[in-house]
């Protein structure tokens, strides 16, 4: 394994437009990381440069003390799964683990174990003996998942998108047996996705990007509870954050004149554009004026089976809550959205306030 720097990284594919703007990150030896966002971001880019399939128009990448910049992929010791599986179809399962460790010299023994170690790992075990022509697509991406996996001495493995042709029922399982597998091994992972339930489920660490550049790297935790910029925020959660604007009174930021604290301590230096930032779980719907509620209309009310989907106008802005199992609400009545301070956070020109 190894620690992966990235100084001053920045890539262009012709012109003036960078597909890739600088940046300077370092990915840990272990970590599990994924890079998460939209289309064309440049969270593919990212990966090509780390593999050595690109090199950067500018910038270093350095694993552990050595510098891999201007190196072809086979001399940096990556191993690399893609969206679609490659496999060997005329091999078997246990000939495709082993050809990876064949081609390094191992000796049969030894590759006997490990193939026997990752096919147990990604339940391949029965097939091990089967020609992989013939076997379904998950099986196939777990035959390339685990050709990725079979080297113990890899700098890194780096996923492009590894479940997106795999049935949405199976893809929970293979994102939890990842999981498995990395704290089993221990390797350093790097997982590309535009689906934010694998990013959150898989990664220790998240790399939200955004149009080329990182927009907030952290824990799921953290891009949940306090996502730094509007995007993330927007991006994250299901729905994403609700935005409404405000403007600063005496001491607090006011929606049409009712104050509302939240978790902000700082007052924002600049407070010409602001807005409040709330997670619809953490707003109420309540019969009665308070502290930091909004009078409000309820627009529709949605039965999600576990949850309730309430979407209120509050002075002319759209508010959603994500209610338990709620009784029943009937449309069009004037209730109060209750913004909970410590849930609340203040934006200003789009960015977080601390």
């Amino acid at each position: 394994m190894a620690r992966i720097d990235l100084i001053d990284l920045a890539h262009t594919y012709g012109g003036d437009a960078w597909a890739l703007k600088p940046m300077t990150m370092r990915w840990e030896d272990g970590g599990a990381y994924a890079l998460l966002g939209p289309s064309g971001c440049g969270k593919s880019t990212l990966l090509n440069l780390i593999s050595g399939i690109r090199r950067p128009t500018r910038g270093r990448i350095r694993f552990d003390d050595r510098d891999v910049t201007d190196l072809p992929p086979e001399a940096r010791s990556i191993a690399q799964v893609f969206q679609f599986p490659i496999v060997y179809d005329t091999m078997t399962v246990f000939e495709n683990l082993a050809f990876p460790l064949r081609n390094r010299g191992w000796d049969r023994s030894a590759i006997r174990r490990r193939v026997q170690e990752i096919g147990e790992l990604l339940e391949l075990t029965p097939d091990l003996d089967r020609r992989a022509r013939g076997l379904s697509a998950e099986a196939q991406q777990k035959i390339s998942l685990g050709r990725g996996l079979v080297r113990p001495d890899v700098s890194a493995v780096l996923f492009d998108e590894p479940l997106t042709v795999i049935d949405p029922h199976v893809k929970w399982l293979l994102r939890r047996k990842l999981k498995q597998i990395h704290q089993q091994l221990r390797l350093s992972l790097i997982y590309v996705t535009h689906d934010q339930t694998e990013a959150l489920t898989f990664a220790d660490v998240v790399v939200v990007m955004n149009q080329g550049e990182i927009a907030q790297i952290g824990s799921p935790e953290a891009l949940f509870e306090a996502p730094q910029d509007r995007f993330v925020g927007d991006f994250i959660g299901s729905p994403g954050m609700n935005f409404i604007d405000c403007e600063w009174g005496d001491d607090a930021p006011r929606v049409d004149g009712v104050p509302v604290r939240t978790s902000a301590r700082d007052v924002p230096a600049n407070r010409t554009t602001l807005a409040l930032g709330i997670r619809p779980e953490y707003v109420g719907v309540r019969d009665a004026p308070g502290p930091n509620r909004l009078p409000a209309t309820i627009l529709s009310v949605r039965d999600q089976g576990l949850t309730t989907l309430v979407e209120l106008e509050v002075r002319g802005r759209r508010l959603r809550a994500k209610l338990p199992a709620a009784p029943a609400m009937a449309t069009s009545s004037q209730v109060y959205a209750e913004l909970p301070a410590e849930r609340c956070g203040l934006y200003a020109q789009g960015r977080r306030q601390p």
